[in-house]
């Protein structure tokens, strides 16, 4: 049997369309290599938001022009950054066979098991697989929507992915329960703006993303919890709040994209939404659901940013409150309206005022988690503790890695009550 080796860069999308990939693969007789100089073939699902993304796949297809000097192998790049540079990939890498795009990852089995290894057509639009779930894991993602239409002016995303298209309400109930038949117990419903999810049914009938939700919390099964990710503020509707208020499946843990606390900046930005309303959004959010918590994407040293309009971003965090946060400073892209926009801040300037925000926002990490101590809460076991066999890990409604002593098998869901931090892991003991 032929041996395969992938590698997986970026986003949850890319995670979830390796996982279907991964599936074809083993659907078409091969198996997975121990090491990349076993395997028959290579696939690099790649990224290209950010350049250290870049970096890091081209110091990979450096190491794999080493390895296919003694090991011959197919090698084959897709994802996004095969998307953003196409043949010119492979003119800066001979080292690559194919390089495939973002609407062609379902082909590469096609590839791989024809007769010439040719890719027979390239293809115009996206399409959806059935399942994402990777075997034996009781937490998959579900990816509900691809593209975006927002050309925010920092974001290369809506080059590579192309524009909004969504998923049948009906594969996506359908791909539901198998999860459910495979034992996960939470599921994350993926888009690159997963709350602009709008599908027009066979009868008309137009399904936005609180209806899709509503939908999705009230087909019976043994799935505890509902997440997604990534909404835009934007987007972010009075009846979504209602939703998530009312239906006990949807976790009370948002991942809420900020980007800047910065009016101007924001504008800039082309994020169609101000300071001012993302303060009134998660106000009007902790309002309705007081148990909630937050997660954000958060960027400093856009073109022109200036020190007093980094401080409004430090005190807008500190308004947020987030237990989780994704922190990077400004990576001009190429093809992108930042990327020609006067004023580019110093990478030096851009790399302190990062430096500075992370030791700013593990601080409200601290203080947030610290707030959490004594309460009692659900877990969904996923695997025992590396450093201690008796002790099992978990992860609550609010996407907390626990440890706690406990001898039943990863799925099952447990209650314990929260004692103590250790770095970011919460201890725990069980509730009888």
């Amino acid at each position: 049997m032929k041996k395969y080796w992938l590698e997986t860069y970026g986003c949850q999308m890319n995670i979830a369309e390796s996982n279907a990939l991964e599936l074809q693969l083993k659907g078409a007789g091969m198996v997975p290599a121990s090491r990349a100089d076993e395997a028959d073939c290579a696939i690099l699902n790649t990224c290209t938001v950010r350049k250290s993304a870049d970096n890091r796949i081209w110091g990979r297809l450096g190491e794999f022009s080493r390895i296919k000097r003694s090991h011959p192998l197919t090698l084959i790049v897709t994802g996004c950054m095969a998307e953003r540079l196409q043949e010119d990939l492979k003119d800066d890498a001979p080292q690559v066979d194919y390089v495939i795009g973002t609407n062609d990852k379902q082909r590469i089995v096609n590839i791989l098991t024809s007769a010439d290894g040719k890719l027979d057509e390239v293809s115009q639009a996206y399409e959806f697989t059935e399942s994402y779930h990777q075997e034996g894991e009781f937490s998959s993602y579900l990816p509900i929507m691809n593209g975006c239409n927002n050309f925010c002016s920092y974001c290369i995303v809506p080059y590579v992915r192309g524009r909004e298209v969504s998923r049948s309400v009906n594969d996506i109930l359908a791909e539901l329960a198998y999860l459910d038949s495979k034992g996960v117990r939470e599921v994350t419903l993926l888009g690159q703006n997963v709350n602009s999810y709008h599908y027009i049914q066979a009868d008309g009938t137009v399904v936005t993303f609180p209806e899709l939700l509503r939908r999705i919390c009230r087909v019976e099964n043994s799935i505890k919890w509902i997440r997604f990710d990534s909404p835009h503020p934007k987007d972010f509707s009075r009846d979504l709040i209602t939703v998530i208020r009312d239906e006990v499946k949807v976790a009370k843990h948002l991942h809420i994209p900020m980007q800047s606390g910065s009016s101007r900046i924001l504008g800039l930005m082309n994020r169609r939404y101000d300071r001012e309303r993302f303060i009134s959004l998660i106000d009007e959010i902790r309002s309705e659901i007081p148990s909630v918590t937050f997660a954000t994407d958060v960027m400093v040293g856009f073109p022109t940013e200036t020190e007093e309009e980094y401080q409004e971003t430090l005190s807008l965090l500190d308004h947020m409150g987030c237990i989780e946060a994704f922190m990077y400073y400004f990576n001009p892209r190429e093809g992108t309206r930042a990327e020609k926009m006067d004023g580019q801040v110093d990478e030096a300037e851009r790399g302190r005022r990062l430096s500075q925000l992370i030791d700013f926002q593990h601080a409200i990490f601290a203080r947030e988690k610290e707030k959490r101590i004594t309460e009692v809460v659900e877990v969904v076991v996923t695997q025992v503790s590396k450093h201690d066999e008796a002790m099992m890990l978990g992860r609550s409604e609010h996407n907390e890695m626990i440890a706690f002593p406990c001898d039943l098998a990863p799925g099952s869901i447990v209650t314990v009550s929260l004692n103590g931090l250790k770095g970011n892991t919460y201890t725990a003991s069980m509730v009888q």
